[in-house]
């Protein structure tokens, strides 16, 4: 692991010495009680240490993305993107997303399989990392409509490091569909807090 992913970003500072990132979450779930589990696993999130500022957007419901590609006949994603300002090393916030995961019945078993709980770092800062056990920002961010949407819905000046701002990206996704909407972004099921399409 890359030290510096490991440590933060300010050497042998403490965590609570540490300069406040902004960290973007991304939130799914196509399993069991989606909205119930989204729920909890916000509220798991604005319990974190050294972490406030919990934002979350609307959720959408989303088609599931396999490895071949959507699969409609798959159960549906419920979609949400929390924006928090932490004090956690990157790979600290990851390690507590992992246990999010764990707590809500989630297990690894297949590659962009179905899942009752999906948390996906996007990004942290402006941080950039190849490093395989925690690239940042997340690769394939800028192909999920499902992250992009609600993202934007809650910080319309959101920027995805290396690749520009959200807006701009969304809305060149929706050109690329030929009939100006985004694809992938889904129906608002609601005000519950609901997560959707897996990232990963």
């Amino acid at each position: 692991m890359n030290r510096r992913l490991a440590q933060g970003f300010q050497g042998e500072a403490s965590a609570a010495d540490r300069p406040v990132a902004t960290a973007v979450v991304a939130l799914g779930a196509n399993l069991g009680d989606r909205a119930t589990t989204i729920d909890a696993a916000v509220y798991d999130l604005t319990r974190l240490p050294l972490t406030s500022a919990v934002r979350v957007a609307t959720p959408i419901e989303s088609v599931a993305v396999t490895l071949d590609g959507p699969d409609t006949s798959a159960p549906a994603y419920l979609n949400t993107v929390a924006v928090l300002e932490t004090r956690l090393a990157p790979s600290v916030l990851l390690g507590y997303l992992h246990a999010i995961e764990a707590r809500h019945g989630r297990e690894r078993r297949e590659r962009w399989g179905d899942r009752t709980l999906d948390l996906d770092l996007i990004t942290y800062g402006d941080v950039t990392s190849d490093d395989p056990a925690l690239t940042l920002p997340h690769p394939r961010a800028v192909e999920r409509d499902f992250v992009l949407a609600p993202w934007l819905s809650i910080d319309p000046d959101a920027v995805l490091p290396g690749r520009g701002r959200v807006a701009d990206l969304l809305a060149a996704r929706g050109e690329a569909s030929g009939d100006g909407s985004t694809r992938g972004a889904a129906t608002d099921p609601g005000p519950a807090l609901d997560g959707g399409g897996a990232a990963t």
